[in-house]
Parts: C-alpha cells; sequence; structure tokens
C-alpha cells in the first residue's frame, strides 16, 4: 500500500479508538481526573496502536505486532486491577473493549476498512447498551428464556437438516426456506417486544404503540380497546397509539415484500407511504392535544415462544400452498380470495407468499394488488374489533376516522400516480 492509503488506514485505526472511547468516557464523565483506566484519550491511542502494530506487520512479520499486544494486554489489565481492586468493582468489560479496539485498529490497517468500522460501530453500541440490555436481562422470564433458547437449537441444528428443496406435488413448499422465513418474521417481532419490555408503559402511548406494532398491531389494538372501555378519558390517546401501530404494520408489509421481491417496493411504497404519513400525523396531533400520558401494561405473547412460531408457520405454509394452487387452477384473481382471507389474519404470510408467488407464476400488477388488499381487510378489521372490545366511543371512532383517511389517500396515490408512473405498475 502507498504512503497516503497508510495515513488513511492508521486514521481509521485513530478514530475507532476516539469512538469507543467517547462512549466509555461518557459512561465514567463523573470520576475524577485520572481516577479511571482508560478514556477517550487512552482509547483513541488503543486504537492507533492496533493500527502501527499492523502496519508494522506488513513490514517485519507478526512478531512484534504481538509483542505490541502483549505489553498492551498487559498493562492495561493490570492498571484495571488496581483500579479494580480500589474500587471494589471487578467488571471485565472495559479490558475487554480495549483489546476489540486494538484488534479493530490493526484490522483496519490489515484488512477491510469497513469490517473495522462496522465492528467499532456495533461494539459502541453494544457499550452504550448496558443499562437496557442489563435492565431486560432483570424482566426476563425463565419461560421467555427457554423459549429463546429451544427456539435457536431447533434453528441451529434443525435447519440445516431439513431439505432445501419442495416436497410437496404442487412444487412450492420447501421446509428449508419455510421455516427460515418463519424464524426471519418472529426475529422481528421479538424487537418490539424487548422495546416494550425493556421500556415498559414509561415511555408512552406512541412507544407502545410503535413497538407493539413490531409484535403486533392486531393484538395491540385489542389490547388498547379493552383499556379504553376501562378509562375513557385516555381513549383518544390511545386511539392514536393504535394508528402508529397500524402505520407499524404497513411499513413492515413494505420491508418484508421489498426484500422478498425488490419489484414489489416501488408499487407497493406508491400506495403505502401516504398511509402511514396519515396514520403519523393523525397519531401526533391526537396526542398533541390530549398531553403526553403512559401507556398501560401491554401482556403481548413472546413472539419466540414454541407455539407461537409453529402457528405461523403453519400458517405462513397453508398460504403459500393456497395462493399457488387456487392460482394455478382458478387463474391469478384467485390471489384476491386469499389475500382477502389472509388478512383478516395476518399480514406477514400473505406478502411473503405473494412476493415468492411474483414473477413466475403472478404479474406485477396483481401481486400488488392482492398485498394492498390484504392491507386493506387487515386495517378494517382491527377497525371492527376497536368497536366490538372499545365500544362505539371516541376510541373505535378516532382510529376508524384515521384508518379510512389513510386507506383513502393510498389508494388516490396509487392510481393517480400508477397513470402518470405507470411502468413499475404493469407487468414487465
Amino acid at each position: 500500500m502507498d504512503l497516503v492509503e497508510v495515513f488513511q488506514r492508521l486514521g481509521v485505526a485513530f478514530s475507532i479508538g476516539l469512538l469507543v472511547g467517547c462512549e466509555r468516557g461518557w459512561q465514567e464523565r463523573d470520576e475524577r481526573s485520572g481516577g479511571r483506566t482508560a478514556g477517550i484519550r487512552t482509547f483513541g491511542l488503543a486504537g492507533f496502536l492496533g493500527g502501527l502494530a499492523g502496519y508494522l506487520q506488513t513490514l517485519s512479520g507478526p512478531i512484534a505486532p504481538a509483542v505490541l499486544l502483549l505489553l498492551f494486554g498487559g498493562a492495561f489489565i493490570l492498571f484495571r486491577m488496581r483500579e479494580a481492586k480500589e474500587e471494589e468493582d471487578f467488571g471485565v468489560t472495559t479490558v475487554v473493549a480495549a483489546l476489540v479496539v486494538f484488534a479493530l485498529g490493526a484490522t483496519a490497517v490489515l484488512g477491510d476498512v469497513r469490517v473495522a468500522a462496522a465492528g467499532s460501530v456495533a461494539t459502541t453500541a453494544l457499550l452504550a447498551a448496558k443499562r437496557s440490555l442489563h435492565t431486560f436481562l432483570r424482566q426476563l422470564t425463565w419461560l421467555e428464556l427457554r423459549a429463546a433458547l429451544v427456539l435457536l437449537a431447533m434453528t441451529l441444528v434443525a435447519l440445516p437438516l431439513l431439505p432445501n428443496e419442495t416436497i410437496d406435488p404442487w412444487d412450492v413448499l420447501n421446509p428449508f426456506e419455510l421455516w427460515l422465513l418463519t424464524i426471519t418474521i418472529a426475529a422481528i417481532s421479538f424487537v418490539g417486544y424487548v422495546a416494550i419490555r425493556v421500556a415498559g408503559p414509561r415511555r408512552g402511548i406512541l412507544f407502545a404503540g410503535a413497538a407493539g406494532g413490531l409484535v403486533s398491531s392486531t393484538a395491540l389494538t385489542l389490547t388498547f380497546a379493552r383499556f379504553a372501555s376501562e378509562a375513557p378519558e385516555s381513549a383518544r390517546r390511545l386511539a392514536s397509539g393504535a394508528a402508529i401501530a397500524g402505520a407499524l404494520s404497513l411499513i413492515r408489509v413494505l420491508v418484508i415484500g421489498g426484500a422478498m421481491a425488490p419489484v414489489l417496493l416501488t408499487p407497493l411504497a406508491i400506495a403505502l407511504v401516504p398511509a402511514v404519513l396519515v396514520l403519523v400525523a393523525a397519531s401526533v396531533l391526537v396526542i398533541r392535544r390530549g398531553g403526553k400520558q403512559s401507556a398501560p401494561d401491554l401482556h403481548l405473547d413472546n413472539p419466540f415462544e414454541l407455539g407461537e412460531v409453529l402457528r405461523f408457520g403453519a400458517l405462513l405454509g397453508a398460504v403459500i400452498v393456497a395462493s399457488k394452487v387456487l392460482v394455478d387452477k382458478l387463474g391469478q384473481r384467485m390471489l384476491f380470495a386469499v389475500a382477502a382471507i389472509s388478512g383478516l389474519m395476518d399480514l406477514d404470510a400473505i406478502t411473503l407468499s405473494t412476493a415468492r408467488l411474483t414473477g413466475p407464476t403472478v404479474d406485477l400488477t396483481t401481486a400488488v394488488a392482492a398485498i394492498l388488499i390484504a392491507v386493506v381487510v387487515n386495517l378494517l378489521t382491527k377497525v371492527v374489533l376497536a368497536f366490538t372490545a372499545g365500544g362505539n366511543g371516541p376510541y373505535a371512532v378516532t382510529l376508524a376516522v384515521a384508518t379510512v383517511v389513510a386507506i383513502a389517500a393510498g389508494a388516490l396515490a396509487y392510481f393517480i400516480l400508477g397513470f402518470v408512473m405507470p411502468a413499475p405498475l404493469v407487468p414487465a
């Protein structure tokens, strides 16, 4: 590598140390000067030292970098032991973080700079999440831990053993792909579940609605409806949370559909983005008028519970098979009926199924229409549930108005832009 590249890579190594050092220094910002083992300067130098060790390897081989690593690690551990003895704090995180920074600095010089930079961001994020992670572990129950372990074991052990080929007469059901898709959706839902468990009701209704929308917008709508019937004064604010959950479910459809079949991204975005904006605007408007309020405690099912995963896997498999068989036997438009029925229960299954069929079996226009039908049915179903569980009061009415306006905005944008820019909306 030339001299300019060497300076660039050493600069990245130094920056890696500074980034991690910022987090470490902020965590111990109340300590007296000289009262901590390492802060922003020490970590910055650790990253730079790692970079220099990597550069020395290119000049003289691995012996000098190995000696530098041993000296650095030994000195750092020694000072950390003295600090731990004085403060009676025996955490080893700072030592490990320093060694990681050294290694990332060396990687920035010897390997791919992008990998080193990404590693520094991931390291800093993990260190900064200390309080949230510890809070989550304190709240984690044995049943939740067992469910996650069983699911991970089944995925890591059983997934490679599943046949990666279709096994049904219709040549559509692949056990490997089906389980992989099921686990992926469960992981997305688990992110929202963790957010709710960590933050609890104190973050407010909008946060609870957004996180609940990642887990199950239908379950959240029902939970808020029941709470609204018991606390009518909070009904409109709770409706704003349900609307945010609906918006997140639409974003989820857009992400899943676009990831599975990129050709779906543009036409789905044309219809879904305006609807999302309407739901978000309605939620913010209601919250601003009503003031901030804590959300009720949400008792949502753990998405990693084995029963939940198997139920979704069975639903996904049934929708995939039904879609393929009906389309082959009765034509593409039968997908609309499957979408309408599936939308009553879940959006993920029909989105995944339709995305897999887009192109070879179903044309783009039909696929987009089927997903949007499922979206409309799902949104209206939640309105019906709101009226059923929460009564015909402010909660259900507020959610119904926001939903109808969102559907109208999405439909208007889709049909207008479909005429202006027809290319994405018609088969290639």
